[in-house]
Protein backbone atom coordinates (compact mmCIF):
# COMPACT_ATOMS: atom_id res chain seq x y z
CA UNK A 1 0.00 0.00 0.00
CA UNK A 2 1.68 3.66 -0.72
CA UNK A 3 2.76 5.24 2.35
CA UNK A 4 -0.39 8.05 3.38
CA UNK A 5 -0.10 10.96 5.30
CA UNK A 6 -1.55 10.64 8.70
CA UNK A 7 -5.46 11.07 8.25
CA UNK A 8 -5.86 11.15 4.77
CA UNK A 9 -8.99 9.04 4.32
CA UNK A 10 -7.64 7.31 1.20
CA UNK A 11 -6.22 4.71 3.55
CA UNK A 12 -10.03 3.71 3.89
CA UNK A 13 -9.86 2.91 0.37
CA UNK A 14 -6.44 0.85 0.68
CA UNK A 15 -8.06 -1.29 3.41
CA UNK A 16 -11.41 -1.83 1.91
CA UNK A 17 -11.08 -5.59 2.01
CA UNK A 18 -10.20 -5.50 5.85
CA UNK A 19 -13.57 -3.42 7.19
CA UNK A 20 -15.63 -7.14 7.96
CA UNK A 21 -13.38 -9.91 8.47
CA UNK A 22 -13.28 -10.16 12.47
CA UNK A 23 -9.04 -10.19 12.52
CA UNK A 24 -8.85 -7.96 9.53
CA UNK A 25 -7.13 -4.57 10.39
CA UNK A 26 -10.67 -2.14 11.72
CA UNK A 27 -11.14 -4.98 14.22
CA UNK A 28 -11.13 -2.27 16.93
CA UNK A 29 -13.61 -0.75 14.99
CA UNK A 30 -15.56 -3.87 15.31
CA UNK A 31 -15.49 -3.87 18.88
CA UNK A 32 -15.89 -0.08 19.32
CA UNK A 33 -19.61 -0.33 17.06
CA UNK A 34 -20.77 -3.09 19.30
CA UNK A 35 -20.25 -1.09 22.20
CA UNK A 36 -21.51 1.81 20.87
CA UNK A 37 -25.28 0.58 21.09
CA UNK A 38 -25.28 0.52 24.75
CA UNK A 39 -25.50 4.45 24.03
CA UNK A 40 -28.23 4.08 21.28
CA UNK A 41 -31.84 4.63 22.56
CA UNK A 42 -34.79 2.76 21.49
CA UNK A 43 -36.17 4.09 18.26
CA UNK A 44 -39.09 6.40 18.58
CA UNK A 45 -41.59 4.65 16.31
CA UNK A 46 -40.35 1.17 13.74
CA UNK A 47 -38.64 2.65 10.79
CA UNK A 48 -37.34 5.45 12.18
CA UNK A 49 -34.17 6.51 10.87
CA UNK A 50 -31.10 6.94 12.59
CA UNK A 51 -27.63 8.83 10.92
CA UNK A 52 -24.31 6.98 11.25
CA UNK A 53 -21.99 9.41 10.29
CA UNK A 54 -17.97 7.58 8.82
CA UNK A 55 -20.50 4.70 8.64
CA UNK A 56 -17.35 2.53 6.95
CA UNK A 57 -18.65 0.02 5.93
CA UNK A 58 -21.78 -0.55 8.13
CA UNK A 59 -20.09 -2.05 11.25
CA UNK A 60 -22.74 -0.42 13.41
CA UNK A 61 -25.26 -3.15 12.03
CA UNK A 62 -23.42 -5.50 14.19
CA UNK A 63 -25.37 -3.30 17.58
CA UNK A 64 -28.57 -2.94 15.82
CA UNK A 65 -30.21 -6.03 16.65
CA UNK A 66 -32.45 -6.54 19.73
CA UNK A 67 -34.14 -3.60 21.05
CA UNK A 68 -32.42 -1.64 18.49
CA UNK A 69 -33.84 -3.36 15.23
CA UNK A 70 -36.24 -0.84 14.64
CA UNK A 71 -34.19 1.85 13.60
CA UNK A 72 -33.29 2.54 9.31
CA UNK A 73 -29.84 2.43 9.25
CA UNK A 74 -28.65 5.61 6.83
CA UNK A 75 -25.09 6.25 6.35
CA UNK A 76 -22.84 8.79 5.22
CA UNK A 77 -19.14 8.37 4.35
CA UNK A 78 -16.11 9.54 2.26
CA UNK A 79 -15.10 6.26 0.85
CA UNK A 80 -17.14 4.49 -2.07
CA UNK A 81 -15.39 1.10 -1.45
CA UNK A 82 -16.77 1.10 2.10
CA UNK A 83 -20.29 2.56 1.39
CA UNK A 84 -20.68 -0.56 -0.70
CA UNK A 85 -20.20 -2.96 1.92
CA UNK A 86 -22.32 -1.08 3.99
CA UNK A 87 -25.50 -1.27 1.51
CA UNK A 88 -24.75 -4.91 1.16
CA UNK A 89 -25.36 -4.99 5.11
CA UNK A 90 -29.02 -3.16 5.26
CA UNK A 91 -27.52 0.53 5.15
CA UNK A 92 -29.02 3.57 3.61
CA UNK A 93 -25.68 4.01 2.06
CA UNK A 94 -24.65 7.91 0.88
CA UNK A 95 -21.48 9.07 -0.22
CA UNK A 96 -21.30 12.53 1.86
CA UNK A 97 -19.39 14.69 3.45
CA UNK A 98 -20.31 15.48 7.19
CA UNK A 99 -19.53 19.33 6.70
CA UNK A 100 -22.82 19.35 4.31
CA UNK A 101 -24.85 16.54 5.08
CA UNK A 102 -27.46 16.16 2.42
CA UNK A 103 -30.49 16.30 4.57
CA UNK A 104 -33.33 18.49 5.92
CA UNK A 105 -32.87 19.98 9.21
CA UNK A 106 -34.39 17.99 11.89
CA UNK A 107 -34.76 14.71 10.12
CA UNK A 108 -33.24 12.26 12.40
CA UNK A 109 -33.96 11.54 15.89
CA UNK A 110 -30.79 9.84 16.71
CA UNK A 111 -27.07 10.30 15.18
CA UNK A 112 -24.24 8.62 15.71
CA UNK A 113 -21.05 9.97 15.29
CA UNK A 114 -18.59 6.96 16.14
CA UNK A 115 -14.61 7.79 15.77
CA UNK A 116 -15.33 10.85 13.76
CA UNK A 117 -14.50 13.56 15.97
CA UNK A 118 -10.64 12.79 16.43
CA UNK A 119 -10.39 12.80 12.40
CA UNK A 120 -11.98 16.78 11.86
CA UNK A 121 -9.75 19.91 10.72
CA UNK A 122 -12.83 21.67 11.11
CA UNK A 123 -14.84 20.65 13.88
CA UNK A 124 -17.41 23.65 14.30
CA UNK A 125 -18.74 23.27 10.96
CA UNK A 126 -19.21 19.31 11.65
CA UNK A 127 -20.85 20.32 14.52
CA UNK A 128 -23.26 22.90 12.70
CA UNK A 129 -24.14 20.76 10.35
CA UNK A 130 -24.88 17.67 12.80
CA UNK A 131 -27.15 20.18 15.01
CA UNK A 132 -28.90 20.49 11.71
CA UNK A 133 -30.01 17.24 10.74
CA UNK A 134 -30.57 16.09 14.69
CA UNK A 135 -34.17 16.58 15.47
CA UNK A 136 -35.30 18.59 18.68
CA UNK A 137 -34.98 16.24 21.92
CA UNK A 138 -33.00 14.22 19.62
CA UNK A 139 -29.83 11.65 20.54
CA UNK A 140 -26.28 12.21 19.22
CA UNK A 141 -23.76 9.35 20.45
CA UNK A 142 -20.22 9.98 20.44
CA UNK A 143 -17.40 8.11 20.80
CA UNK A 144 -14.05 9.56 19.92
CA UNK A 145 -10.31 9.68 21.18
CA UNK A 146 -9.24 12.39 23.89
CA UNK A 147 -6.79 14.97 23.55
CA UNK A 148 -4.29 13.67 26.56
CA UNK A 149 -0.55 12.18 26.48
CA UNK A 150 -1.82 8.93 27.19
CA UNK A 151 -3.96 8.78 23.92
CA UNK A 152 -1.08 9.84 21.97
CA UNK A 153 0.90 7.76 23.05
CA UNK A 154 -0.99 4.70 24.26
CA UNK A 155 -3.74 4.89 21.72
CA UNK A 156 -1.38 6.05 18.77
CA UNK A 157 1.81 5.65 19.17
CA UNK A 158 1.55 2.12 20.92
CA UNK A 159 -1.96 0.75 19.80
CA UNK A 160 -0.62 1.06 15.95
CA UNK A 161 1.37 -1.06 15.99
CA UNK A 162 -0.43 -4.10 17.75
CA UNK A 163 -2.82 -6.54 15.74
CA UNK A 164 -6.48 -5.07 16.27
CA UNK A 165 -5.13 -1.81 16.74
CA UNK A 166 -5.92 1.26 14.60
CA UNK A 167 -4.02 0.67 11.25
CA UNK A 168 -0.90 2.88 11.09
CA UNK A 169 -1.09 6.78 10.23
CA UNK A 170 -5.32 6.27 10.72
CA UNK A 171 -5.06 9.10 12.99
CA UNK A 172 -3.28 12.37 13.44
CA UNK A 173 -2.56 13.47 17.07
CA UNK A 174 -3.16 17.15 16.37
CA UNK A 175 -6.73 16.65 15.82
CA UNK A 176 -7.65 14.42 19.17
CA UNK A 177 -10.50 15.86 20.89
CA UNK A 178 -10.88 16.88 24.45
CA UNK A 179 -14.21 16.68 26.19
CA UNK A 180 -14.61 20.24 27.16
CA UNK A 181 -13.65 21.18 23.87
CA UNK A 182 -15.98 19.55 21.75
CA UNK A 183 -18.88 20.22 24.34
CA UNK A 184 -17.97 23.73 23.88
CA UNK A 185 -18.44 23.04 20.03
CA UNK A 186 -21.58 21.63 20.35
CA UNK A 187 -23.37 24.18 22.77
CA UNK A 188 -22.69 26.48 20.28
CA UNK A 189 -25.08 24.88 17.69
CA UNK A 190 -27.68 23.75 20.44
CA UNK A 191 -26.29 20.45 21.56
CA UNK A 192 -25.96 19.61 25.35
CA UNK A 193 -22.83 17.49 25.74
CA UNK A 194 -22.82 14.82 28.67
CA UNK A 195 -19.47 12.21 28.79
CA UNK A 196 -20.38 9.18 29.90
CA UNK A 197 -17.06 7.85 30.65
CA UNK A 198 -14.23 6.14 28.54
CA UNK A 199 -14.00 2.64 26.97
CA UNK A 200 -11.02 -0.52 26.90
CA UNK A 201 -10.59 -3.70 25.70
CA UNK A 202 -10.69 -6.50 27.89
CA UNK A 203 -7.68 -7.95 28.68
CA UNK A 204 -8.88 -11.47 28.49
CA UNK A 205 -11.06 -11.13 25.79
CA UNK A 206 -8.13 -9.67 23.74
CA UNK A 207 -5.49 -12.90 24.66
CA UNK A 208 -8.59 -14.92 23.58
CA UNK A 209 -8.70 -13.03 20.41
CA UNK A 210 -4.82 -13.07 19.64
CA UNK A 211 -5.14 -16.48 19.90
CA UNK A 212 -7.88 -16.84 17.49
CA UNK A 213 -10.19 -18.54 20.05
CA UNK A 214 -12.80 -15.55 19.84
CA UNK A 215 -13.87 -13.37 17.18
CA UNK A 216 -14.52 -9.90 19.44
CA UNK A 217 -13.14 -8.22 21.72
CA UNK A 218 -15.75 -6.82 24.80
CA UNK A 219 -15.59 -2.69 25.42
CA UNK A 220 -15.66 -2.66 28.82
CA UNK A 221 -17.00 1.33 30.91
CA UNK A 222 -14.07 3.09 32.61
CA UNK A 223 -13.79 5.96 34.38
CA UNK A 224 -11.10 6.81 32.85
CA UNK A 225 -11.42 9.80 29.95
CA UNK A 226 -7.86 9.64 28.91
CA UNK A 227 -7.75 7.39 25.88
CA UNK A 228 -11.72 6.59 24.25
CA UNK A 229 -14.39 8.17 25.89
CA UNK A 230 -17.88 8.11 25.26
CA UNK A 231 -20.27 11.07 25.60
CA UNK A 232 -24.77 11.54 24.70
CA UNK A 233 -25.65 15.08 23.14
CA UNK A 234 -29.21 16.31 23.23
CA UNK A 235 -30.70 18.76 20.94
CA UNK A 236 -31.87 21.84 22.92
CA UNK A 237 -32.20 24.54 20.26
CA UNK A 238 -31.22 25.26 16.86
CA UNK A 239 -27.86 26.46 15.75
CA UNK A 240 -29.41 29.85 15.24
CA UNK A 241 -30.43 30.40 18.25
CA UNK A 242 -27.48 30.05 19.58
CA UNK A 243 -25.60 32.50 17.02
Amino acid sequence: MPRRARNDPAQYDDLADEWWPPHGRFAALRWLAEARGRLIPDPPEPGAALLDLACGAGLLSLALTGRLAGWRHVGVDLSSPALRQAAGHGVAAIRADVRRLPFRDGQFPCVVAGELFEHLADLDTACAAIARVLAPGGTLVIDTLADTLFCRVALVGVAERLPGGPPPRIHDPRLLVAPDRLALALGRCGIEMTVVGGLRPSLLDYARWLARRADSVRMLPTGSTAGVYQAIGTRIASGREHG
